[in-house]
């Protein structure tokens, strides 16, 4: 039944979208984390040693007391440079990502649409249910 595979496509569709808006989230999250950083990495004397986060994974593994490790502030800044432009890159692709799902899910609204047009018995049916 048409109805059925259109119903099957829009549950799909949406959960995609919602996956692909939960990631943007995330990614714009990650930009702001990495230009705060930045913004007070900044402030520092060039001169600077910082200490930067290796994660418990890390330190579990190598046997090490501390999940810090002594960098050069560039080093930092760098990194966080990146982290920057990455987040950028992943959340334009992800709003094009979101954009093609939008124009799925529109166009298979419009099919459902048409379906009911052409068949009004079958809306009474679905929501008889």
């Amino acid at each position: 039944m048409a109805f059925m595979e259109l119903q099957g496509r829009m549950i799909e569709t949406t959960g995609k979208l919602k996956q692909v808006q939960n990631q943007i989230r995330g990614k714009e999250s990650d930009k702001k984390r990495a230009f705060l950083t930045l913004e007070e990495l900044r402030q520092l004397p060039e001169d600077t040693n910082t200490y930067k986060s290796i994660g418990m994974e890390l330190v579990s593994s190598l046997g090490l007391l501390s999940e810090f490790v002594l960098e050069p502030k560039s080093v930092l800044v760098n990194e966080q440079e990146q982290k920057l432009k990455d987040s950028e890159t992943a959340i334009t692709s992800l709003q094009t990502s979101k954009e093609y799902l939008e124009k799925q899910l529109a166009e298979i609204e419009n099919n459902l649409r048409e379906l009911f047009q052409q068949d009004p018995g079958l809306a009474h049916q679905i929501m008889s249910m």
